[in-house]
């Protein structure tokens, strides 16, 4: 298999990925205290949304990936 081919499957499991789940979340420490032997932390969960047209053009980038040969001028 070959690199472009690999691409191709990458993205398109990425785009369908993104049309199924539309988007992921991912948590951050927004604050921290240490008093003594005691640590506290904050911690803040956000939420990235992915837009459908990025998940479309990934998978009709990818297929075009497996599908179109790739030309070469040698």
């Amino acid at each position: 298999m070959n690199i472009k081919k690999l691409i191709g499957i990458v993205l398109v499991s990425l785009g369908v990925l993104a049309l199924v789940y539309k988007g992921f979340t991912y948590t951050k420490e927004t604050h921290k205290a240490n008093l003594g032997p005691f640590d506290f932390a904050v911690k803040e969960k956000d939420r990235v949304e992915l837009p459908a047209w990025a998940g479309v053009a990934a998978i009709a980038a990818g297929v075009a990936l497996l599908v179109f040969p790739l030309k070469r001028d040698r």
